[in-house]
């Protein structure tokens, strides 16, 4: 069959509130024009972040119900440690909250200041932990990542000329690890391939840098990979996932992406003494090491989303879902990051929008005219999330696991074309009041008339 069905049937459902474009103008006042700072409640549909967002599944939810939430030595942690090993290989997994907790973690051993860590390109909470630690968070992405609109399989790996002469120029003494984001999220949730995986894991090999992956989306990367790159299309999703991690020397995972869990985390590592200030701390600020900061429930809703992440009928849904809105968006002239990502879609809202400069933040008018037209909500990736770093102008428009159907997509779309079609009469924004750190969470704006 052509058609290429969501792999589940809903067995809940939870209402939506519906809103005028009145009311959700007022709202937009309230709010100081962040939709962060909009209630739920108020969200027709709500593509902020796939983070934290997913249905769980019935397997999911029976698990939470064994969830021993002992202390010490709970059982739940040793499921979920155990699942955890097997698909990634690492002997050391510490849980924690949520990936950011992880990296904090992380990068408050591994970095100080004047260290530079590299990536394909770091996402908001990862350059904020490493510049909190004093160091310098450097993206380097594929130099074709620049023209949104190239069709370039792979478009999310790193440069590796780019990381040769990194090092060469800063030497490998001053850079801890090099991180790889799979798929790339600020990148436009492009994919990496394995070639790249390994070119990189050689090149760090060489000069004793660790390789750790930012592994949050490592299952949407692997069914990339079996899809589009040669050799890899009689493997798994797991097997393919295996390879990845043995790749690296560890990584941080954020289990609110590709486990579909409401909460939770892990950084995992094959370092021994590493691992045991990584414990210290984790104790510290976290939890006990057999819980880290979650409800034993929880560890085992991670175990379960793991396995359940990595089917196939699973991911190709998932991928051919966020493919349709693209394509049907792009087609219509709405330009978008090429090709479409797995996670998200993301609307070069500079492009979209050329009369309105940089400093006026084209995203961020973009997120609010979306939402005032139909009630969706959506995140700028640009100038408000970093400043001057920003390399695009983007809108991102990230869609939960396993929460909306076919007719949430084809409205959706149908909303997009119908901005698309009046975008003149966008206008920019400025901002009135914002904080030191992550802005775009807090900030305030008003329009420019």
């Amino acid at each position: 069959m052509r058609t290429i069905i969501e792999p589940f049937r809903i067995k809940s459902v939870e209402p939506l509130r519906w809103t005028t474009r009145e009311q959700r103008e007022e709202l937009l006042q309230a709010a100081g024009y962040n939709l962060f700072k909009i209630k739920a409640a108020d969200i027709l549909i709500d593509l902020l972040t796939d983070s934290g967002t997913s249905a769980m599944s019935t397997g999911q939810w029976a698990a939470m119900m064994r969830g021993d939430e002992s202390y010490a030595g709970s059982e739940s942690f040793y499921r979920f440690e155990r699942v955890v090993q097997d698909l990634t290989g690492f002997r050391h997994v510490i849980p924690t909250h949520q990936g950011r907790a992880a990296e904090r973690i992380l990068f408050s051993i591994l970095c100080k200041p004047g260290d530079i860590v590299p990536n394909n390109t770091h996402f908001d909470t990862t350059r904020a932990n490493i510049e909190f630690n004093g160091a310098a968070a450097v993206d380097l992405p594929l130099p074709a990542a620049a023209d949104t609109q190239a069709r370039v399989p792979f478009k999310g790996n790193l440069d590796v000329e780019g990381l040769q002469r990194l090092i060469g120029k800063e030497g490998a003494g001053r850079i801890p690890l090099v991180m790889i984001t799979v798929t790339n999220n600020s990148g436009g949730g492009q994919p990496v391939s394995m070639s790249n995986l390994e070119s990189v894991r050689k090149i760090t090999a060489e000069h004793g840098i660790p390789l750790y992956l930012d592994a949050c989306r490592f299952a949407e990367n692997a069914w990339f990979i079996k899809r589009d790159e040669p050799g890899y299309a009689h493997l798994s999703p797991r097997e393919i996932a295996r390879k990845m991690f043995s790749l690296a020397d560890g990584c941080t995972f954020s289990a609110k992406k590709d486990a579909f869990a409401n909460i939770g985390g892990f950084l995992c590592s094959n370092n021994d003494r590493l691992a045991e200030q990584e414990t210290n701390l984790l104790i510290l600020t976290e939890g006990f090491p057999t819980y880290g900061g979650l409800a034993g429930r929880d560890l085992e809703a991670i175990a379960v989303g793991l396995d359940e992440v990595l089917q196939p009928e699973y991911l190709e849904y998932r991928i051919a879902s966020t493919a349709y809105l693209g394509r049907h968006i792009a087609d219509q002239g709405v330009p978008i990051v090429e090709p479409p990502g797995g996670h998200a879609i993301y609307i070069d809202a500079a492009r979209m929008l050329p009369h309105i400069p940089r400093e006026q933040f084209p995203g961020q008018a973009l997120a609010v005219e979306l939402y005032r037209h139909a009630g969706v909500r959506s995140v700028e990736i640009g100038s408000v999330m970093f400043g001057e770093k920003a390399r695009h102008e983007l809108l991102r428009l990230a869609i939960s696991r396993r929460v909306y159907t076919q007719s949430h997509i084809d409205y959706l779309v149908e909303a997009i074309l119908e901005v698309n079609q009046r975008k003149q009469e966008i206008r920019g924004l400025e901002i009135v009041a914002e904080p030191q750190f992550l802005r775009h969470f807090t900030a305030e704006f008003r329009p420019i008339r």
